[in-house]
């Protein structure tokens, strides 16, 4: 029985529909996150995200979506262990750019945090805590559910039946990691473009990894929830860390 709603003599899961996701999804937003880093105005990577969610909802029936995860999960303490998973990941990305690079721009965090367009008095006393509250909110909505859904969801199904489940993760982390180098990698610093290999080489790397672990919390949990949750733990720390060590 196919899984799909609509146009089922071409619709299935395969390879082909994988990459066409990757594309369809992974060029706009690369471009879109990059001018963001420009203008400061991340509206269309919201709307690139809520695209994200909804897509397997309108493409999806009900078995295909419990193909992709969403279904109930086998394992709830796995749930929580996803949440501190990404906690502990994004803490060890700090430390790691810490170490290396402390705050200058060469810091993935650090050239993160200036695109926040926060000002110092913006900071101060209970505003930090607001702020904070508020991009920390959104970072766990729209990103975790949006690209866990496609990643870890759809495109992962895509490759599962030629490829396996561990290459198929390795497919969708490379995707996922590759299009990171527009949030850090390739950066605006004093009017030019520049492209850092070496910090970009290792936030890619890093980015891989936390998707295969996003992955891992998926088959631990039973469910994408699981991976959802890990990636918000991820974006809370992350938003903790610029928010209270950085900025």
């Amino acid at each position: 029985m196919n899984q799909f709603r609509f146009a089922q003599k071409y619709l299935r899961f395969s390879p082909y529909l994988g990459l066409t996701l990757i594309l369809l999804f992974g060029v706009p937003r690369f471009i879109i996150v990059l001018n963001a880093n420009l203008t400061g105005n991340y509206g269309l990577t919201s709307i690139i995200f809520v695209a994200m969610w909804l897509t397997p909802f309108l493409l999806l029936k009900r078995d295909g979506r419990k193909a992709i995860g969403i279904s109930t999960p086998q394992k709830y303490q796995w749930l929580v262990y996803a949440f501190l998973i990404g906690i502990m990941v994004a803490t060890l990305g700090y430390f790691i750019g810490d170490l290396f690079y402390n705050h200058s721009i060469e810091n993935w965090y650090a050239y993160i945090s200036k695109s926040y367009r926060l000002t110092p008095d913006q900071l101060q006393g209970s505003n930090r805590i607001i702020y904070f509250s508020i991009f920390a909110g959104t970072s766990m909505l729209f990103s975790p559910i949006g690209e866990e859904l496609l990643y870890r969801g759809l495109i992962h199904e895509s490759f599962v039946k030629r490829f396996g489940e561990n290459k198929a993760s390795i497919i969708d982390s490379t995707a996922f990691a590759l299009t990171h180098l527009a949030h850090f990698g390739i950066v605006y610093v004093e009017g030019t473009w520049q492209f850092l290999f070496l910090p970009a080489l290792i936030w890619v790397a890093f980015m891989f990894l936390t998707s295969r672990l996003f992955y891992f919390c998926r088959k631990k949990s039973g469910s994408i929830y699981g991976a959802m949750l890990s990636h918000a733990g991820f974006n809370l720390a992350m938003t903790y860390f610029i928010f209270y060590h950085i900025l």
